[in-house]
């Protein structure tokens, strides 16, 4: 019988590949954790204050994920005495369709929401300005997004994984059972790998050689411009979700509270750039729309307040994750913008697939088309 010194190789370092990290130890999987940069770097998708946790999808499937993300969230919580999820609500408002589709989507599943007209909901939330129909709901908040990589890796760590920071992968081959990983410093054999790398996902499966290979969609990744606003009142502030279609034209703006301001950010607008040589400078025309966004409909901050912020998407053509298994490769790429929340259960789907407890669900495989989701 071949011998390995670990049986998972987890490669990135990211929300992702720390939750899968975490929950591969906790079931009792020997794991070390390959990550290219320093801790707490800002190249890729996982840094800052703020990610918004929320539940209100089109979909049963989504809303469902978030649902399971919410127990493992707080179970984190608890093991490493970090606060990590602050339940906020959330509102969506704008075109009609699309709120009222995640509102009957929410009253399906038994989620607690209602639906507001825009005095009512302008009374509540006196910080913001709403467009034609609103909904709320109560489960669901802010992620800080630092503390929540920090937590998941304290957690990992008291599992039993082993976390190497500054040390690339560069090649990963099949072996007759197994992998191997080629780093800068040495060479891991491992009984398993877990591909985690956000933006550089596909250039490293470029100088992967495994059989049978995992077939990805296209995956293009751009460099965003959100902001983070001062506030000016002591207002509430629910994360939201601004749909386009009534009275905003053009793309859907998101933002939450955070601990350096009202965050806002267009979604998925930005140019595509490769992570190794992006700028990270602002985009005037970007930082711009925004202004005028606060400007127009969030009364609650300083519209002229704006520091700008850059951080990567990587996404599929139809916004869906990839989480499948190939062989003795787990991949987990393509998050969208939209992923962090589910990261606990998506380390936990991960788990599964590399113990062979689970399948991919369908929306997550290899191969699979898919509509888009938002």
């Amino acid at each position: 019988m071949t011998e390995y010194p670990v049986d998972v190789a987890v490669v990135g370092g990211g929300v992702i590949g720390s939750a899968a990290a975490w929950r591969l130890a906790a079931r009792g999987r020997s794991v070390v954790q390959l990550e290219q940069f320093e801790p707490d770097h800002r190249r890729g998708a996982s840094h800052g204050t703020s990610r918004i946790y929320r539940q209100a999808y089109d979909d049963d499937f989504h809303t469902l994920l978030a649902g399971r993300a919410l127990p493992l969230w707080r179970s984190l919580e608890e093991v490493t005495g970090t606060s990590v999820l602050t339940l906020t609500g959330a509102v969506d408002h704008g075109r009609p369709e699309t709120v009222l589709t995640r509102a009957s989507t929410l009253g399906a599943l038994g989620i607690d929401h209602e639906v507001l007209d825009v005095p009512a909901a302008e009374s509540r939330w006196p910080g913001m300005r709403f467009d034609t129909t609103v909904l709320h709901h109560p489960a669901a908040g802010r992620l800080h997004a630092d503390r929540a990589v920090w937590a998941l890796q304290d957690a990992a760590r008291r599992a039993g994984v082993e976390i190497r920071h500054r040390t690339p992968v560069r090649e990963i081959h099949g072996l007759a059972s197994g992998v191997e990983v080629v780093t800068d410093v040495d060479v891991i054999r491992a009984r398993h790998v877990v591909l985690a790398a956000g933006a550089w996902t596909r250039p490293l499966l470029a100088n992967t050689t495994v059989r049978p290979a995992p077939v990805l969609p296209s995956l293009r990744t751009t460099q965003e411009q959100p902001a983070h606003f001062a506030p000016v009142t002591d207002a509430d502030w629910p994360s939201f979700v601004h749909h386009p279609g009534a009275e905003l034209d053009g793309e859907g703006v998101y933002g939450l509270g955070s601990e350096t301001g009202v965050k806002v950010g267009e979604h998925g607008t930005g140019p595509v750039v490769h992570p190794d040589t992006r700028d990270h400078r602002p985009d005037p025309d970007g930082v711009q729309r925004l202004v005028d966004y606060a400007a127009t409909w969030l009364p609650g901050v300083d519209a002229a307040s704006a520091v700008p912020d850059s951080c990567l998407y990587t996404s599929t053509p139809d916004s869906r994750f990839v989480v499948d298994r190939a062989g003795d490769v787990t991949v987990a790429a393509g998050f969208s913008g939209h992923g962090f929340k589910f990261a606990p259960a998506v380390g936990e789907l991960v788990a599964g697939l590399v113990a062979g407890d689970v399948r991919a669900p369908v929306p997550f495989r290899f191969g699979v088309r898919r509509p888009v989701v938002a």
